[in-house]
């Protein structure tokens, strides 16, 4: 599997590496369970960013004039396209947005390392590119059970 990850720290000093990144990422989408489309390659936009943008991006789309941990903007907001597994399309899945000023202020209140806490959020943001959403209590812990595995699988 071909993930091209784009990774833009607004956030300074660089919070995690690239590197890192590219690996949680591409252990994640190979989670068992996932039923992803075939793709050639999976893209995605990773950006760590501040309060204060986020929370601009937070008012602007979802009219919410407040900082918010993590935003995700899926491409596609319906069911995956059957693609033939012989193609060699690649898939944009979308963007997610984390404010690391958020996360360092939660990192403690959940018993996290601020690394620990970032993963945790993209891994969120990850699921909602993928269509997971939590409109109620039982779909919030299966969500929250399959964060537990990508992290797991990160080493986290």
């Amino acid at each position: 599997m071909n993930l091209e990850l784009i990774v833009q720290d607004r956030y300074q000093p660089s919070t995690i590496d690239e590197t890192t990144w590219v690996n949680w990422f591409q252990a994640w989408l190979q989670t068992p369970g996932l039923d992803l489309p075939p793709a050639q390659t999976y893209e995605l936009s990773l950006r760590l960013t501040t309060d204060a943008e986020i929370q601009a991006l937070n008012a602007q789309f979802r009219n919410k004039n407040q900082p918010t941990d993590v935003l995700s903007f899926a491409a596609m907001e319906v069911d995956f396209p059957q693609i033939d597994d012989d193609a060699a399309a690649d898939l944009y899945l979308g963007d997610i947005i984390i404010s690391v000023d958020t996360a360092v202020r939660q990192a403690p209140e959940h018993g996290y390392t601020l690394r620990k806490e970032l993963a945790w959020l993209a891994s969120h943001g990850l699921l909602h590119l993928l269509g997971w959403d939590h409109p109620d209590e039982p779909s919030l812990l299966i969500m929250l059970q399959q964060q537990e595995n990508f992290l797991t699988r990160s080493g986290l």
